[in-house]
């Protein structure tokens, strides 16, 4: 006979210590999380009880991000295990669980933050002090190596989640917006510069968390969006929908929240995006048409301080790589080439790769393969002085596309760059 003492046992005594007293109940209460969130989930039995079993599946990260919602803790230590770990080999920093931060504390179910009553509060200094790293990291993302910037950034997020609980109620809200955005870039991280999607998708889970506790929609918006991005670069047609929901989540809060002109552009940025990944090119450039007429047209408002990673020229970016796709090659050069001229300051260096990558796959497009190496090893050229994961995959699927040129000797000099010492290290490294 089964022990009762089998299967996932964390899991369990959580339910049980959140009063859900079975299975089917943890199932509403995970689809209710979800729904909290902005996903559009539907948990039943039958999958609560495989959770529950002795070796859990590892949970879809929408389930994921819900699960860690309604618990206020990391997934991994409610029993599951993330299949790129293993018993035998340590946990790489980026990928260890965040330590338990709510002993102590008094949880409500759904709630944000950790909250419990103080008789000695922190100052309310704290949440400024804590608003001011925030802002200081986020100017040193364009420039640090992410590799070095993120373990500061994730331990900030940690900091900041803990101190949330111990400032007066008046400073939280701000506090709380702060741990947002930090997480925020956390994922950003993660997703585009370390190629975490499993890592970038618990941040961002954080970051609408603090969202949420603050209240603010616009932050909410923002980290919904990111999200599109996980499914849209998973390789996977089938999360088209989960991408999707994801935008028409972040379009709510953003209007909810009255978003500016250049909030509104970017979102049509990213679904440009996603609809490129899933193979619409043709509503991508209608989306990206629609975000130009937003620029030319709308009356340009102020925009939070963290939208700093979206512009006019960032937009035409997109449009480059979505006219590549879409095979206009003509159109895709002279747009990217136009962004590349454009891309001049400190905050704009790790575009440039990206972008000299996508010239280079107009040249293949065009049987140009002298070109294309020219422009994959000035790309290489900008990585070695700003690395950017994003930016080396464009480089990667460059290298792909000169087979039929493999004899030639600039594509034996490329693949001397490719796989150089320096470049080769970094990009295990990321």
């Amino acid at each position: 006979m089964r022990s009762e003492s089998a299967g996932n046992t964390r899991l369990r005594s959580a339910r049980q210590a959140q009063g859900l007293r079975s299975q089917q109940q943890l199932a509403e209460a995970v689809t209710a999380a979800g729904a909290q969130i902005g996903l559009r989930i539907s948990i039943n039995e039958r999958t609560v009880r495989r959770w529950e079993s002795e070796n859990p599946p590892w949970p879809h990260p929408d389930h994921q991000a819900a699960i860690e919602h309604l618990f206020n803790r990391p997934i991994t230590e409610l029993g599951f295990v993330p299949p790129w770990a293993s018993g035998d080999l340590p946990v790489p920093p980026h990928e260890r669980p965040i330590p338990p931060i709510t002993a102590g504390l008094a949880v409500a179910p759904f709630a944000a933050f950790a909250r419990r009553v103080l008789a000695n509060p922190l100052p309310a200094s704290i949440a400024t002090d804590y608003i001011t790293i925030t802002s200081a990291y986020r100017h040193m993302y364009w420039i640090i190596p992410p590799a070095q910037l993120h373990d500061a950034v994730a331990t900030h997020v940690k900091l900041g989640v803990v101190l949330v609980a111990s400032v007066p109620e008046a400073a939280r809200r701000s506090l709380a917006a702060a741990i947002s955005e930090s997480s925020l870039l956390a994922g950003r991280i993660e997703f585009f510069d370390m190629q975490i999607p499993q890592q970038a998708q618990q941040s961002f889970v954080t970051a609408l968390q603090g969202a949420q506790d603050a209240r603010d929609s616009m932050l909410g918006a923002a980290v919904l969006a990111h999200m599109t991005f996980i499914p849209a670069f998973s390789g996977d047609a089938k999360r088209a929908e989960e991408a999707r929901d994801h935008m028409r989540a972040a379009r709510t809060f953003a209007r909810r929240a009255s978003a500016p002109p250049i909030m509104l552009a970017w979102l049509d940025a990213v679904e440009a995006e996603a609809e490129t990944r899933f193979g619409d090119t043709r509503k991508a450039l209608q989306l990206i048409r629609h975000a130009e007429t937003i620029f030319a047209d709308e009356e340009p408002r102020p925009a939070p301080a963290w939208l700093d990673w979206f512009s006019e020229t960032r937009l035409a970016g997109f449009k480059g790589n979505t006219l590549l796709i879409a095979r206009q090659p003509g159109p895709a050069k002279e747009t990217l080439q136009t962004v590349l001229d454009q891309l001049t300051g400190d905050e704009e260096q790790k575009q440039r790769s990206v972008i000299l990558g996508d010239l280079a796959a107009v040249a293949v497009s065009e049987n140009d393969p002298e070109g294309a190496c020219r422009l994959a090893e000035m790309a290489l050229d900008q990585l070695a002085r700003t690395w950017y994961a994003t930016g080396m995959a464009r480089v990667r699927a460059v290298r792909e596309s000169l087979s039929q040129w493999q004899s030639l000797p600039c594509v034996h000099q490329l693949d001397e760059r490719l796989y150089d010492w320096n470049t080769t290290i970094n990009a295990l490294a990321s």
